[in-house]
Formats: structure tokens, sequence, C-alpha cells
């Protein structure tokens, strides 16, 4: 049984190359959209944001010389094409999925209308929002808290390769530990990077907690959906 009506899952685009070293993963997005299928079973709603990272990183593209707002909406365009790539997938998994751009791309996909996002939901279908919050200067981190927010999310979980906040980088120190549970406040004094700045502020201010856990751990989207400890819960 689920533990949650309403979940927003932040996807990063670097989720879908698997051991690739860019673009999509046929057996790793099949394997994502199997385990966002088990949760919708539950009978839980599901909206993803996607990130594009897999295809182009605005931040990197400006740090070679782009002007920062023009690597921005090319790094929106990526997700845009990730989450075609998702819906898809979704379909031949037989999951009814709808994309919405936060920027207008009619022939391809329907731009986000908050209402028709809440309608999509309430009919069982995937909501899938691309093209972040269609604003340069803001990651999809950040769009993920305001649509999270937006649509009456009861929590935001974000799906990283490490599963759960650590006290230090786990890869660099042996000895750091998992958190199961941090205040928001704390992980603002630990300087523990959860989300951007900007998202988390938004999440906090909403009372909107955060689940981080590892996407490529088999079952843990259900796990978390279910309510168990899997990962670590950021609250109020």
């Amino acid at each position: 049984m689920a533990a949650y009506k309403r979940i927003l899952l932040k996807l990063s685009g670097e989720a879908l190359m698997g051991e690739d070293a860019y673009g999509i993963n046929r057996a790793t997005i099949v394997r994502i959209v199997r385990e966002v299928q088990e949760v919708t079973q539950l009978g839980c709603e599901v909206a993803v944001v996607i990130g594009g990272g897999n295809i182009f990183r605005g931040v990197a593209g400006g740090s070679v010389g782009m002007d920062r707002a023009t690597a921005d909406y090319m790094g929106m365009l990526a997700t845009v094409m990730n989450a075609l790539a998702l819906a898809d997938t979704m379909r031949q998994e037989g999951i009814t999925a709808r994309v919405m751009s936060a920027i207008a791309i009619e022939q391809v996909v329907e731009p986000y209308v908050r209402p028709k996002a809440l309608q999509y939901l309430e009919e069982g279908k995937v909501v899938i929002f691309a093209a972040g919050t269609g604003n340069p200067f803001f990651t999809t981190d950040t769009a993920a808290a305001l649509r999270g927010a937006e649509i009456g999310a009861q929590i935001v979980l974000k799906a990283t390769k490490v599963d759960g906040i650590y006290s230090s980088d786990p890869n660099k120190d042996p000895g750091a530990t998992r958190y199961a549970r941090i205040s928001f406040d704390e992980a603002i004094i630990k300087n523990l990077q959860v989300l951007d700045a900007t998202a988390f502020a938004l999440c906090r201010d909403q009372k909107l907690p955060i689940r981080v856990f590892s996407i490529f751990k088999s079952g843990a989207l259900k796990r978390v959906v279910q309510g168990e400890d899997e990962g670590t819960l950021v609250h109020v």
C-alpha cells in the first residue's frame, strides 16, 4: 500500500545514461519505467521532472564562453528530448503518460497548464514536466520543487546515484555515515548539498519533505513510496 497519494519524482538526465558516457541507455530507461509502473500499481499518482545533463549541460556550456541564458535554453530543450523518450518507453510498457513543457513547442508536446496537469494525475496518468521552469538561471531541481508545490505533491523524491545524504562524500570518505532523517535547518547548517539553494528554500517554505534515494537500487522507489526507511528524509 502506498504511503503517499501523490509524489513528484525528480530524475536527473544522467540517470538515463546507465553505464554509457552520454545519451539514453535503453535498458536503463526501461528499468526506471518499470519501477515507476510498480508505484502507479499501488495507486500512487506520479509526476516526473526530468533533467537534461545526459544530452546538454547548460552550466558547462556557459562556462566555455557561451551566453548563460542561451545555454540554459539549450538545456531545457534537452529535457524535452528526455521527456519524450521517457513517455514513449512508458507507452511501450503500458503506462499512459503526458509530457507538459514549460516552453511552447506545441507541435511536439503540450504546454504546461496546471489544471490540466492535475486532471491527468487524477485520471491516473503519469505527468512528465519538461523544460524546467521555462526560465534560464533556474535548475531542474527548482522546477521539481515548484511543480511539486503546484500540484500538491506530498513529497519530492530525488533519485540520485547515491543511496541518501551522507555526512561527507562516501566515495572519498569510508567513514561517511548516512542520515536516515535530517531537518531542513540541520542540512543548511551542515551545508549538505541536497538540492540547489533555491529549490531547497522553496521546499522548506512550503513544508514539502524531500526523500533522497538511489534510483540504481532495485525496488528502491517502491520501498520509498510504501514508507520504508530508504535513503534520507529531509523534513521540517
